[in-house]
């Protein structure tokens, strides 16, 4: 399938978890979403907005020292990884991560590529990048359920 891809330009946080909740109406159950962008581009914040339209109302904070944030939802159990401080890929397998990634659940990567030889392939790839002015956020599909993600956030859009 070709793959395609969508560019927005988000103005602050308040649109990119807004973003976040179009995203989230678009994903199915078992959904993989790698997040890519600098540091404080705003992954963690379209996590936010995402994790809202599903129910959870407490804090949304970035893995980054516990590496997997789990949040077991009414609709669905989604689950947010922080890649950042994996040195090595195979630390990957001693997490015992891998039953996250079961057909039931959404997981949302942060910094896929520190994991790249043990995640799974997603089905979405969202690119943060800093502007003057707020973020271009690029959702790029991978496959066919990707292809339908993105055709569902065009009709959202």
């Amino acid at each position: 399938m070709k793959t395609e891809k969508i560019t927005v330009t988000l103005a602050d946080d308040t649109e990119t978890i807004s973003w976040g909740s179009k995203i989230a109406l678009t994903l199915q159950k078992g959904g993989i979403v790698y997040l890519q962008g600098e540091l404080g581009a705003g992954k963690t914040t379209l996590c936010r907005g995402i994790l809202r339209a599903y129910g959870h109302a407490g804090a949304v904070k970035s893995p980054t020292y516990t590496i997997i944030e789990p949040y077991e939802l009414e609709c669905v159990n989604v689950y947010h990884f922080d890649l950042y401080r994996m040195l090595d890929p195979e630390e990957w397998e001693y997490l015992g991560v891998d039953d996250y990634f079961s057909p039931e659940n959404v997981c949302l990567v942060e910094w896929p590529d520190k994991g790249r030889d043990y995640l799974p392939a997603c089905d979405v790839s969202i690119t943060l990048e800093y502007l003057n002015e707020g973020r271009r956020m690029t959702v790029e599909s991978h496959g066919q359920r990707g292809g339908k993600i993105l055709q569902d956030l065009k009709t959202i859009e």
